[in-house]
């Protein structure tokens, strides 16, 4: 059964994102997916699974995180401590062995996906120890000395946020596609999908604001999808009309700004970029 994804109603897929999911399932290669935080990466996966009706494991990466607990992980101290109670379990190393999300997914009846999310927090070297199990779909139990090998070949979804370059060895493996920021016209049907009955009179002026707000220069966080959402969660909750969204005076800082400006650094550009409007004013 060939598998292809077609968005769903609750998640805005462009045509070159859904082109991007389907070759990478064609080829069964992992799908790298970069992009800007807040862009829907992680979220892309879990509609993937609801898109192709398949179960999803997920994976969150840190900055600690390992390769090898994506197979599994051996807990000797347990063990040992099991030994000095003359606990019956230690005559099998298998009760001391925590399965990961890779060994769940090859061992799942059906085909699975898999997402690796923020791979980038992890040491350099986590993605390349990671290449061999990915390409082979198999790896070597130590303890046991059994293979674990794939059953199916789960859908592999690796998310990064771009906060460190990865190995050209691994990029070699996977499908890419970089999530670019949606344009007015796709921010329009995302609302859509949350807000269906936001009148147009307020998407607009709330919009052109915040496209506005992201374009300014020397912005050192700009505003993502998920937090034009906030907003206008607020702006509806608080039932503000695009007249109560102008600015007052010369503040260039829209109404709710905290839902969108996250750093102090942000916030002191627009009240010096304020300042600067009223100095000129005042000429």
């Amino acid at each position: 059964m060939t598998l292809r994804f077609q968005g769903t109603d609750s998640y805005v897929a462009t045509d070159d994102l859904t082109v991007a999911v389907n070759a990478a399932v064609t080829l069964q290669r992992p799908l790298l997916v970069k992009g800007e935080p807040g862009t829907g990466k992680t979220e892309l996966a879990r509609q993937v699974a609801a898109s192709l009706g398949l179960p999803m494991l997920e994976w969150h990466v840190k900055s600690t995180t390992r390769a090898q607990q994506g197979l599994y992980e051996y807990d000797a101290v347990s063990r040992l401590r099991d030994s000095q109670l003359g606990d019956e379990r230690v005559k099998d190393v298998k009760n001391y062995i925590r399965k990961g999300k890779l060994w769940q997914a090859f061992e799942a009846e059906g085909r699975v996906v898999l997402l690796i999310d923020e791979i980038d927090k992890a040491d350099i070297e986590f993605p390349n120890d990671l290449l061999q199990e990915l390409d082979r779909m198999e790896f070597y139990v130590y303890e046991t000395g059994e293979t674990i090998r794939a059953k199916q070949r789960p859908i592999v979804i690796i998310t990064s946020n771009n906060e460190k370059e990865l190995p050209d060895a691994f990029l070699r493996r996977c499908f890419f596609h970089y999530i670019r920021f949606p344009e007015m016209d796709t921010m329009r049907q995302i609302v859509a999908v949350h807000f269906p009955g936001i009148k147009e009179a307020l998407l607009t002026t709330a919009l052109t604001q915040f496209y506005e707000l992201r374009e300014q220069p020397g912005l050192k966080k700009k505003p993502s999808t998920s937090e034009v959402l906030d907003w206008l969660k607020l702006l509806l909750a608080e039932d503000l009309s695009p007249e109560d969204l102008k600015r007052e005076g010369t503040s260039l800082l829209p109404k709710l700004h905290g839902a969108l400006l996250k750093n102090e650094q942000d916030v002191h550009l627009f009240e010096r970029l304020a300042f600067m409007a009223r100095r000129q004013q005042g000429r």
